[in-house]
């Protein structure tokens, strides 16, 4: 996932700020990275809060490279690694709280299978807030994250009735908000302005991706060892959330579109 250009919405639009922190809250991503650039300051700042957060990532992320020779068996075994660094830098405290799917990257479905097994660990997690990819984003051309966002809408009604899926054996559960990222007409905004340097240390553990989605080339170190692509990047994150908090007047944030009658 690579930093979006600014946010397009409608001037009328009224924005809500900074939800009550829940208990727990459940981000599902496409790949390997997706959480942490659409929510990685939210899940941050909640997480300083109390709040359990859990990670989702559907497919195996073994396409996540423009070397042709990398072998995509090292690559799904790194980037797990890549994803449990994040999501501690973001406040996770268990690995058993990042789960990986394991669909094949680019090949994707929010077909009956799929949406069963995301049902079962919103069910499993029982989050009070879910976050994922906003199905409707206009011209999206990657269709991973197109079918994330429809798994998660698809599997929060599953998940929430107890109709479907009672081999599970496990009680139905109905989170209080959806939050999606990536929206065309975004309304709510979490201010991340104090945990800002949370995301991008997050961002920067995906240290595969950096030529794919974060235009570096890779020699340096890591967020300890800054060269000026890191610069560039850490500004490009900070012009985003700039850009978030601005539609609410605030200093930087998050923006997502928000439902809450689940």
């Amino acid at each position: 996932m690579s930093v979006p250009d600014s946010y397009s919405v409608p001037v009328t639009t009224t924005y809500s700020v900074d939800l009550a922190v829940p208990a727990r809250a459940l981000a599902i991503g496409a790949h390997p990275d997706d959480v942490e650039f659409g929510c990685g300051g939210t899940l941050a700042k909640w997480a300083q809060s109390g709040c359990e957060i859990f990670h989702l990532v559907l497919t195996d992320g073994s396409k996540g490279t423009w070397d042709p020779a990398v072998d995509p068996a090292q690559l799904v075994v790194t980037r797990q690694q890549e994803q449990r660094d994040a999501a501690r830098a973001l406040g996770s405290t268990s690995d058993e709280h990042v789960v990986f799917l394991g669909w094949i990257d680019g090949e994707l479905d929010s077909g009956l299978r799929q949406r069963w097994e995301v049902a079962y660990w919103i069910r499993r997690f029982a989050p009070d807030v879910v976050l994922g990819h906003d199905p409707w984003r206009r011209y999206r051309i990657h269709p991973d994250h197109r079918h994330a966002g429809f798994l998660t809408t698809d599997a929060i009604v599953a998940a929430r009735d107890p109709k479907f899926f009672p081999e599970q054996q496990l009680a139905p559960h109905r989170p209080t908000t959806l939050l999606l990222w990536e929206a065309d007409e975004p309304d709510h905004v979490e201010r991340i302005d104090t945990t800002i340097d949370h995301k991008l240390r997050a961002l920067l553990a995906h240290e595969s991706q950096y030529e794919t989605t974060m235009h570096m080339d890779g020699n340096h170190a890591g967020a300890d060892n800054e060269n000026d692509q890191v610069r560039a990047f850490r500004a490009a994150i900070a012009d985003r959330a700039a850009d978030a908090g601005r539609l609410a007047g605030i200093e930087a944030g998050e923006a997502f579109k928000r439902i809450f009658k689940l």
